[in-house]
Parts: C-alpha cells; structure tokens; sequence
C-alpha cells in the first residue's frame, strides 16, 4: 500500500546538506498536503551518537507521528543513515495509516543507498540510547537495508537504477524498496504454485527484523479455511481454492489479509504498509498468479460463500423496458 505522496525539493535540499555537513545529527520529516517537507534540523552533532539522542527528545509528541533521520554510522561509510518512522499509539489513526503507507517512499526518493536500516517506533523509549541498544540485540549489521546496500555495491555507476532491479531473493514493489522474506517462506509459496501437497501458506511480519515469515504451510478444505487462519495476529495467507462453479473446475490463487481487531498498532501499520509487497514477492519469486485480493478484520468474515461470491459475482439480468398499454387496448 503506498500512499502517492512524494518527497519535496525542500526536502531533498535539506537531506542534501545533512548528507554534507558533519555538524548535524538527523533531520525530522512530516507530511504536509501531498508532500514529504523537512521539519528540524537535530544540531550541534558530537561525536557520540548516543549521547546525541537528546537532541531529539524535546521534539517527540506523543500524539504526533514523525519521520526521523539519523546519521548513526560513520559519514565514509556508503550507508551512515537510519530511517525511523515515529508513529505514537496516541497519534490520530489517519495519521497512522498515512504516515505507515508512505515510509518506504521516504527512503526511496531520498536514496535507498544511504540507509543502513529501517526503524518503526511506537515510544520515546525506543529512540533514547537504551532503546536503540535493544534494537541491536534483535537486528544484527546484515539487517534488510545492508543486504539492499550490497546487492546495490555498484549503485553509484548506476544511479539510473537506484533503488530499482534487485537481483537478489526480496518483493519486488513499484517503490523500489520492499520487506525481506526467508528462505523457508519462499519455498512455502512456490509449492503452491507448482501444486504440492499444500493449499494455504500464512506468513507472518518478525516485527523486530521487520522479515516475512513462514506460519504455517497446510492442507485446508475451504469449510476449514476460517478456523485454520490465526484469529490473533495479522496474516497474509495465499490459499489455492480448488472448486467447480457451473460445472468448470478451476483452482485461483486467492490473497487473503486479514488483521484482527485487538492486534498491536505497530503490527497494524507494518502490515497494512506490506501487504502490496507481499503479493509481489509472491509473483516475482514464486511464480503465483493471484487472481482475487481479500481483506478482512476477522477470518471469521470469510467464507466458501463470501468467497464464490467474489471470485463469481451475480450477473443482474435487466429486464427490457416494455412500454405500456394505450388505455382502451387489449
């Protein structure tokens, strides 16, 4: 899901200058109207990152999403930045879903390249010294954006492509940046495609390594389909609906997302900003051709009949117009 916004000159020059001055530490974002625009800029920069978090204390809300970029990592390094998406529980939902749908558009308009990592944050605790050294334990140097950085070694002789032509096993959106899947889950979808054993493949978001993961790979009859799909967190689920409607057989490749009412807001954004991307590596990687998109609060919502009922709408026969008797006439 993206949302069409895009970044602004105003942004751009001012990232430039954060990318050339050493004496600043990051540079907040918002979006105004249609438009990604720089907010702040976090200066004087020390040479201590984390004693530099201060600076950006005084400028989170707790009902105000954020953009944030910060230089982390050494400027002679290819890729010194982070890209942290602020969104507060607190925040007005809009705001949310807005601020979620057009994280990835941040970082690809200003550069895939220059990013080291992708952070979503929900508190301010994530983004003080000790938050960040919680993060570390979870995500490793190799986290999704380095292994971008080094498929992307030669990005700066082909800066025509940046951010595009990933050459290597990830979603392949129109954005050019895109949430990383395992192994596991891959050959999770291509067993669908070649028609294994297997009928329904759910993956699920590792919220820590922000990584498509294998749930669970099954064989589920369509009355089964509801029950077998998690009622607690989100999923995205691929399931191969064999069935004869009006005596052709046929088996679609149906995209199914549901996100359950009590889930976490940070799950909610993360999936509703993915779920495009998910559908992509499903296409480009696995060979799946999905013929009809689901979405759904609750698996319980779904069902053999919801589902015909999309795959096989009702045609509304009209009746034609007959034009009335002149009175008098039999």
């Amino acid at each position: 899901m993206q949302s069409g916004i895009s970044a602004s000159q105003e942004l751009h020059t001012a990232f430039n200058t954060l990318v050339s001055s050493e004496n600043q530490r990051g540079l907040l974002c918002t979006i105004t109207k249609e438009s990604l625009t720089p907010l702040a800029v976090l200066s004087p920069a020390t040479s201590s990152f984390s004693d530099d978090l201060s600076l950006l204390a005084p400028h989170l809300q707790p009902n105000v999403a954020l953009y944030i970029i910060l230089r982390r990592y050494p400027s002679s390094e290819s890729a010194p930045f982070v890209a942290v998406t602020y969104v507060p529980d607190s925040a007005p939902v809009r705001q949310k879903m807005l601020f979620a749908s057009t994280r990835l558009t941040l970082v690809r308009e200003l550069g895939i390249e220059r990013f080291r990592e992708t952070i979503f944050a929900t508190t301010k605790e994530e983004l003080t010294p000790q938050g960040f050294e919680k993060h570390d334990k979870h995500v490793t140097l190799e986290a999704p954006l380095t292994e971008e950085e080094q498929t992307l070694g030669d990005v700066k002789r082909k800066e025509a492509e940046e951010g595009r032509g990933m050459n290597e096993r990830r979603s392949h959106v129109s954005s050019g940046v895109s949430m990383p899947i395992t192994d596991e889950a891959l050959k999770a979808l291509k067993g669908l495609a070649g028609e294994g054993e297997s009928d329904l493949v759910q993956l699920k978001i590792n919220i820590a390594t922000e990584t498509m993961e294998l749930a669970s790979s099954t064989s589920t009859p369509i009355s089964s389909l509801s029950s077998t799909i998690s009622s607690t967190e989100p999923r995205y689920s691929f399931y191969r609906y064999t069935h004869t409607y009006n005596g052709t057989s046929s088996s679609p490749i149906l995209f199914i997302y549901t996100c359950p009412s009590g889930s976490k807001i940070k799950e909610r954004m993360l999936y509703a900003a993915s779920s495009r991307s998910a559908i992509q590596v499903a296409e480009a990687e696995a060979g799946l051709k999905v013929e009809k998109k689901i979405e759904a609060s609750s698996p319980d919502d779904i069902s053999e009949e919801s589902i015909d009922g999309d795959l096989h709408p009702k045609v509304e026969v009209k009746k034609a117009f007959e034009r009335p008797k002149r009175p008098g006439r039999k």
